[in-house]
């Protein structure tokens, strides 16, 4: 598959970021339309783990899902 479902997105938001189905489907939905987004706001070493533990999901499901852990735009820890 080289696409990740919606469906997907949708667990993985709900899994990994609590959020309730409406607000995954909302955010997943703004992602797809505008290319990325912010789905949590943690300290450097919580949103490598948070990463790294979803993008190993995301392999073991076979979805090529993109998860990163950035620093804010302030130069902040992500």
């Amino acid at each position: 598959m080289d696409y990740t479902t919606k469906w997907f997105v949708v667990m993985v938001l709900e899994r990994f970021f609590h959020m309730s189905e409406t607000s995954a489907l909302t955010f997943m939905l703004a992602v797809h339309e505008k290319g990325k987004g912010v789905a949590g706001v943690y300290t450097r070493e919580i949103a490598e783990t948070k990463a790294a533990q979803i993008m190993d999901f995301a392999r073991a499901n076979e979805m090529p899902l993109l998860v990163t852990a950035e620093p804010d735009e302030d130069g902040d820890e992500p």
